[in-house]
């Protein structure tokens, strides 16, 4: 599958999608975001994949978005403008998503990388939320995902004042999970290579139980929670998992 600003492979279960505008240091265009969508939905017919990483292409994860385009819109014309559906794909897939981010993640970058499971950072990495400066606000995600993440007087710190922040703050408030000690990709590798060897059935229903109890009341999100486990007893993948246990050898999960 070939596409002009995105490359994407699959290579012994994990995907990878890596942005490929590096004249611009990867900001996003629409035509980027639709090729998103693209791959997210091939994702979800693969079988055998296990897990995705996000990274650019040239030393930057992605440095905001085309503001041209948006110089001159109306609401309506905007409302077509935004990564809404490109995101929410990214956060919907059944399976983990690790941003593997270096340089600049801005803007619409950093809301890529807040739609992903995992985000791990280079020591080089700059993350914000700068829209404010434009005269407008983070508009594809950043005002919903950022203070689940990091709590809400930080995000709006950040989301209110455009500042950007450097890997170590990052780490500290809980924007990122770890910082690589050497290639950030290679450390987004190590970590995929834990979900290959588990049940694609079972952390698939794990995300979609933490992302609807994010977006819902506790006992709500219980409710889905036990719906969700009890699911899980009908997989191939929990038998084999038990079974495995019990005989004291290592699960051959099939993710069915």
């Amino acid at each position: 599958m070939q596409f002009r600003f995105v490359q994407f492979s699959i290579d012994d279960g994990i995907a990878r999608i890596i942005i490929n505008r590096p004249e611009v240091l990867n900001a996003l265009n629409i035509a980027a975001g639709d090729e998103i969508i693209k791959v997210t939905h091939s994702l979800k017919k693969e079988r055998g994949v296990h897990a995705l990483i996000i990274s650019g292409i040239g030393g930057n994860f992605a440095a905001g978005a085309d503001i041209v385009p948006m110089m001159n819109a109306s609401p309506l014309e905007a409302r077509e403008l935004t990564f809404n559906r490109a995101y929410n794909s990214i956060e919907n897939l059944d399976l983990p998503v690790i941003a593997a981010i270096s340089g600049y993640a801005l803007g619409g970058g950093l809301e890529l990388a807040l739609a992903c499971d995992i985000r791990i950072c280079s020591a080089d990495a700059k993350m914000g939320l700068p829209e404010i400066k434009l005269g407008i606000f983070p508009g594809a995600g950043g005002t919903q995902r950022l203070p689940k993440i990091i709590g809400a007087g930080r995000a709006k710190e950040m989301i209110f004042t455009g500042v950007s922040v450097d890997a170590k703050r990052a780490l500290e408030i809980g924007l990122v999970n770890s910082i690589a000690e050497g290639d950030v990709v290679e450390e987004a590798f190590r970590m995929a290579g834990i979900f290959r060897s588990l049940s694609p059935a079972a952390l698939g229903a794990a995300k979609r139980a933490v992302n609807f109890g994010l977006g819902s009341d506790l006992q709500a999100g219980i409710r889905f929670e036990e719906e969700v486990w009890t699911g899980c007893f009908s997989t191939e993948d929990q038998r084999e998992g038990m079974k495995a246990f019990s005989e004291k050898r290592k699960p051959e999960f099939t993710g069915k």
